[in-house]
């Protein structure tokens, strides 16, 4: 019998990466699910998949994409205990909501350290291998705050958005090697991350105020209509199957719908339609 497909998915522990690495193992892949805490992950990971404690297709290994060193033996690990992984999935990241102003430049730092350059280095690391093997799928999981610049969540948006033009350069540059490249651009699903995981650094009483509000109204509403972690694995198994060398998809209602505006509506009337559905203040509306 062929051995089973490999796939690497990074922040396996919670969220949808954990539906996903549950999804994909239930559907006969090797999982390594990496994750800083993988004595717990795992255990949460195996809880989810149905898989015993000494199960070869479901593994661990820990990885801190802030962590250079952690990166590297991550890799290392990777090549030895699996080999040329026939696909990895850049699922991790972190969030932060607050202004430009409120929000301190350290919260920037990390985000694009786990958000952008923790997957560079960690593709870096494993893309030999897999350029030697002549195979393999790197996928990224993007969000709609990358289509857009979207408001209170400028750092955020700001890694998305480098993470797909990164994605869109690598894909140019592997394809002739038989691999190719997937983007998911994620829209809201019920996770942690759009609660207690990120952290809030908005001055409530400040200048902001009256954004803070409008924002916070909009994302209640959009958590009400959040798509279950499942979907998203779903919709994940299809960008691992997929074979061009280059695909972008859309997860999820609100993100197909931004998506499609985003192409048909001039960049103006983009702004305008965001501003009213974040409830925001018109042009000059707080100069007074």
């Amino acid at each position: 019998m062929s051995e089973p497909r490999s796939v690497v998915i990074t922040g396996a522990s919670r969220g949808l990466g954990l539906a996903s690495a549950a999804h994909l193992h239930r559907h006969g892949w090797r999982v390594v699910g990496a994750m800083r805490s993988p004595e717990a992950g795992l255990e949460r990971l195996r809880a989810a998949a149905g898989a015993t404690a000494d199960d070869p297709r479901l593994l661990g290994v820990r990885l801190d994409l802030d962590d250079a060193a952690s990166i590297a033996a991550a890799a290392k690990w990777i090549e030895d205990n699996v080999g040329a992984p026939d696909v990895l999935v850049h699922n991790a990241g972190v969030a932060a909501a607050g202004s430009v102003e409120d929000m301190p430049m350290s919260a920037y730092e990390q985000i694009f350290s786990t958000n952008l350059l923790g997957p560079i280095a960690l593709t870096r690391a494993l893309l030999p291998a897999m350029r030697a093997a002549r195979r393999g799928r790197i996928v990224v999981v993007s969000s709609v705050a990358g289509i857009r610049g979207m408001p209170c969540t400028s750092a955020y948006s700001a890694s998305k958005g480098a993470l797909e033009r990164w994605a869109e350069s690598l894909a140019a540059e592997i394809a002739p090697f038989g691999l190719g490249v997937g983007i998911l651009v994620t829209g809201t699903f019920d996770t942690d991350i759009l609660t207690e995981q990120t952290p809030d650094y908005g001055d409530y009483a400040g200048p902001y105020a009256t954004h803070y509000a409008g924002i916070r109204s909009t994302g209640a509403h959009a958590i009400r209509l959040a798509g279950a972690p499942e979907r998203f694995a779903r919709a994940l198994e299809r960008a691992v199957e997929e074979r061009a060398a280059y695909a972008r998809r859309a997860v999820g209602f609100d993100a197909r719908m931004l998506v499609l505006a985003s192409r048909l509506l001039p960049d103006r009337l983009l702004q305008h339609v965001i501003r009213i559905a974040m409830r925001l203040p018109r042009h000059g509306g707080l100069s007074g």
